[in-house]
C-alpha cells in the first residue's frame, strides 16, 4: 500500500517542482533588468556618417547638425529658429553677411570663407582668421559653422562622440541636479525592460528633467536625456547654469527724438524752393517734420532721380521744422515707364551700395534731418534683399545721426516678408500707412480708415516694433463709390472738399460707431453713392486710439488736402 502512494506521489511532486520551476523563470524574468542595449544612432536619428545630433537646452531636436572637418556646423534654417535670424545669404554672389549697426561682416560661401571681410575689409573678429569654413553648402542646404556662429549669438555648445551630438545653451537658468547612489542604467523609458542608453557609475551626477512617482526623466553629463529611478538618486541640489561666454550683445543705437511726432508728408512733381514750403506749412500747426517726395527710382541698379532743393531745406530749418526726404518706387511706372524688380535692385550688393551711396551724398550735399523708404511694391522673393538694405542703409544714416523712417503697409499675411520685426530693430521709425483700407480695384465699397483698421495697424505692429518707434499716418482724403450699371468705381475726395460736395447732395452724414466716421449714402438714378468721411471727427478718434497705445506721433498723407481745422485736434494730441 505504501509503496503504491509512493508510485503516486512522486509524479505529483514532480509536476508541483516543475510548475513552480517555470513559475520561478517568470517571475525572475518579469521583475529582473533588462540588459538590452539600445541604439543611439537610432535614438538620436543619425543616419548619415556626419550627421551629429542637436540637444538645445533639454529638447533632442529634430534638426541635425554636421560634423566635419572636427566643426560643427548648424543648417541655416536651423540657425535662423532657434539664433538668429539677421544672416544675409545671396545664393548669386556666394556670400553670407551679417550685419550690425556699424558694419557689415562678410564671408564667401565654401573654400574660401576662412576670410572675414568687415566692410569689404578683409579683417578678422579676432585676433586671426578662422582655420576653417564658416558657411559651405551641402546639395541646397547652408550650412554654418558653431565658432563662426559665436561671433554673433550669446550661446555655448559642448560636442560628444559615439554618436556625434552636441549640447547648446541660449538660456542660462536654475536646474535640478543628483549624484546616483549606485551603479545604475539610464533607460530610454521609464521601466526596469526598457533599453539601456547608458550605463553610469555610482556617484555620477545627472540633471533632473522631470519627477514621476516610481522614475525621473534625466540628463547625463553626456546629454543623454532618458530615465532612472528616483531610489539610485540622492542629494538633490538646486543650481544655476552659468553663462561663461563674455558675449558682448550687439546693440542699435537708434537715432530717436523727443515729444511727439507730426510729419506732414508733401507730395512733389517738380523742384520748389522754401517760398513754397512756407507756404504749405502757412496754415498748419505743431508740424515738426515735412517729407518731402524728392528721390523716385528710375532703373534697376540702384539710381534715383532727386527734386532736392537747398532753399526748401533751409525755410524748414527756419521754421523749426526737420526735412525726412522720401524715397519712393510709386510713380517709377508712370513716370518713367520702369516698372522696379527689387529682386534685381537689392539681391545686387553692387545696387545697394549704388542706392546707399546716392542717397547719402544727397544727405550730405542738403544737410538732411532724414530719409523715409517708401518701397511699396516690393514682392515676397525680395523681401530679404530688401530688409538687407535697410540694414546696410541704417548703418550711414546712424553715422550721420540722420533719421531712418521706413513706411509700411498695415500688417496683413501678404506684406509679411517686409519684416516689421527686423524694421523696428534697425530702423529709427516705423511708419503705418493706416489708410486705403478699402481701395480701387478692391472689390467692395468701404471706408479709407475705419477705427478698427487703424487700431489693429497699431496693435499688431507693437507686436514687433517698440510702441515710441511707431507713427500712424492718417488720410486727408477719401473716396466716394459708385455702384451702378458700369460695376463699382471710385473717386478720390480730399477733406478739404468734402463740405462742398456734402452741400451738392443735399444729405446730412450720418455717424457710424462701428467705423468712427461720418457716412453719406444716397441714390441717383441707377447709381448708388456711398462715402465714409475723414474729417476732425474721425481724426479725433484716431488720435485718441494712437494716444491710448501710446506710439511716437502721427503722420498724414498728404500736405494740402487737409482742412485747417484738422490741425487744432492734431496739435492737441502733440501737446499731450
Amino acid at each position: 500500500m505504501k509503496k503504491r502512494i509512493f508510485t503516486i506521489l512522486v509524479p505529483i511532486v514532480l509536476i508541483i517542482f516543475v510548475i513552480a520551476a517555470a513559475v520561478g523563470v517568470k517571475l525572475i524574468e518579469r521583475f529582473s533588468y533588462s540588459k538590452e542595449q539600445a541604439d543611439l544612432n537610432d535614438y538620436f536619428g543619425i543616419t548619415q556618417e556626419d550627421d551629429m545630433a542637436i540637444i538645445l537646452q533639454d529638447e533632442i531636436l529634430e534638426d541635425m547638425a554636421k560634423f566635419t572637418s572636427g566643426t560643427c556646423y548648424f543648417k541655416l534654417s536651423t540657425v535662423e529658429q532657434y539664433f538668429t535670424d539677421r544672416f544675409y545669404v545671396n545664393t548669386d554672389e556666394q556670400v553670407l553677411l551679417f550685419t550690425t549697426d556699424t558694419d557689415v561682416i562678410r564671408v564667401n560661401i565654401g573654400e574660401a570663407s576662412n576670410t572675414m571681410y568687415v566692410s569689404d575689409v578683409p579683417q578678422s573678429l579676432g585676433s586671426t582668421d578662422p582655420n576653417y569654413m564658416a558657411a559651405f553648402y551641402d546639395g541646397d542646404v547652408l550650412y554654418i559653422s558653431a565658432e563662426y556662429l559665436k561671433n554673433f549669438v550669446n550661446f555655448e555648445y559642448f560636442g560628444f562622440a559615439e554618436p556625434n551630438h552636441v549640447q547648446v545653451y541660449t538660456q542660462w537658468d536654475e536646474y535640478t541636479y543628483a549624484s546616483l547612489s549606485k551603479k545604475t542604467a539610464v533607460r530610454y523609458q521609464g521601466g526596469i525592460k526598457s533599453p539601456i542608453l547608458q550605463e553610469l557609475p555610482a556617484d555620477a551626477q545627472v540633471t533632473i528633467l522631470e519627477e514621476m512617482e516610481n522614475w525621473s526623466k534625466v540628463k547625463t553629463e553626456s546629454s543623454i536625456i532618458g530615465y532612472v529611478e528616483n531610489k539610485f538618486l540622492t542629494d538633490k541640489t538646486v543650481s544655476e547654469r552659468i553663462c561663461s561666454t563674455n558675449f558682448q550683445e550687439i546693440v542699435f543705437h537708434n537715432v530717436q527724438k523727443d515729444g511727439k511726432i507730426n510729419l506732414a508728408f508733401h507730395q512733389l512733381f517738380e523742384n520748389v524752393d522754401g517760398s513754397y514750403l512756407a507756404n504749405a506749412l502757412s496754415s498748419t500747426k505743431s508740424v515738426n517734420v515735412v517729407c518731402p517726395t524728392w528721390f523716385r527710382l528710375n532703373d534697376n541698379s540702384g539710381n534715383f532721380t532727386s527734386l532736392a532743393n537747398t532753399s526748401y531745406v533751409a525755410k524748414a530749418h527756419e521754421l523749426g521744422v526737420e526735412v525726412w526726404a522720401l524715397v519712393t518706387d510709386v510713380d517709377s511706372q508712370s513716370l518713367y515707364d520702369v516698372t522696379i524688380d527689387f529682386n534685381e535692385l537689392l539681391s545686387s550688393s553692387e545696387n545697394r551700395k549704388t542706392l546707399i551711396n546716392g542717397l547719402m551724398a544727397q544727405v550730405d550735399t542738403y544737410e538732411l534731418d532724414g530719409l523715409n523708404i517708401d518701397f511699396e511694391k516690393v514682392k515676397n522673393p525680395a523681401g530679404t534683399h530688401f530688409v538687407q538694405f535697410l540694414r546696410e542703409l541704417s548703418i550711414e544714416t546712424r553715422k550721420r545721426g540722420v533719421v531712418l523712417s521706413v513706411d509700411n503697409f498695415v500688417p496683413s499675411e501678404y506684406t509679411a516678408h517686409y519684416n516689421r520685426k527686423e524694421q523696428g530693430i534697425v530702423a529709427d521709425y516705423v511708419i503705418i500707412m493706416g489708410y486705403d483700407e478699402y481701395y480701387v480695384g478692391g472689390g467692395a465699397a468701404g471706408p479709407n480708415a475705419s477705427i478698427k483698421f487703424v487700431e489693429d495697424g497699431i496693435i499688431n505692429t507693437k507686436e514687433v516694433v517698440p510702441a515710441d518707434k511707431i507713427i500712424n499716418a492718417i488720410p486727408f482724403y477719401t473716396r466716394i463709390w459708385e455702384s451702378g450699371p458700369n460695376g463699382l468705381t471710385a473717386s478720390t475726395l480730399a477733406m478739404s472738399a468734402e463740405q462742398s460736395w456734402i452741400a451738392q447732395t443735399g444729405v446730412s452724414p450720418t455717424w457710424l460707431d462701428e467705423y468712427c466716421q461720418n457716412y453719406v449714402e444716397y441714390q441717383s438714378g441707377d447709381t448708388l453713392y456711398q462715402c465714409w468721411l475723414e474729417d476732425i471727427d474721425s481724426i479725433r478718434v484716431k488720435l485718441q486710439v494712437m494716444q491710448t497705445h501710446e506710439i511716437k506721433g502721427v503722420a498724414s498723407w498728404k500736405l494740402g488736402l487737409e482742412t485747417n481745422a484738422v490741425w487744432d485736434v492734431i496739435e492737441e494730441y502733440v501737446g499731450q
